[in-house]
């Protein structure tokens, strides 16, 4: 039976860092759900070659409907965790220890939410320093697993085996 997995974006994310996902995970049987600021509203990759429409506002969802969480990265994570709605959404991933799939800038989300403290991660270089100063065992390695269900990766290069590692987690 495929997973809910709920995907928090913004305009100017990294574009093959929501597609690329997103099309393994469905491939693999799951349903990706875009959740945003305003449900129906299209917003562009940072690149230009995707876009997505939202399907449900942040005010629309519950964390509870879903399996996982992915956070592409790019620069929507930095926009996206300035406000509490993201930050509670991500915390309750966390408290539950339900999967959380973050790439490139995504852990900005999670530093901001307060969960990365003690967690094996890893990310795009120059946020590896704000995970360290924020309490996180930071690893430059092409995936991150760490025992709570969080899953990260450096860049678009290394999505082969962040993808492999999504399904295999939700297997």
């Amino acid at each position: 039976m495929g997973k809910k997995v709920a995907t928090v974006i913004t305009k100017l994310f990294e574009d093959v860092e929501f597609t690329s996902p997103k099309e393994e995970l469905e491939k693999a049987g799951h349903e990706v759900v875009t959740i945003g600021f305003n449900a129906g509203e299209t917003v562009e990759g940072k690149k230009g070659k995707a876009s997505v429409t939202i399907d449900k506002s942040i005010d629309d969802v519950s964390p509870e409907d879903f399996d996982a969480l992915l956070i592409p990265g790019g620069f929507s994570p930095d926009q996206l965790r300035k406000d509490e709605r993201f930050l509670n959404f991500t915390r309750s991933f966390s408290n539950n220890k339900k999967p959380i799939f973050s790439i490139c800038h995504g852990p900005q989300l999670l530093i901001n939410a307060e969960v990365v403290k003690g967690k094996d991660i890893t990310s795009v270089s120059q946020v590896a320093i704000d995970l360290k100063n924020a309490g996180a065992n930071f690893h430059d390695k092409e995936v991150v697993i760490d025992d709570s269900g969080l899953i990260s990766s450096r860049t678009p290069d290394d999505l082969p085996a962040f993808n492999e590692a999504m399904v295999n987690a939700l297997q």
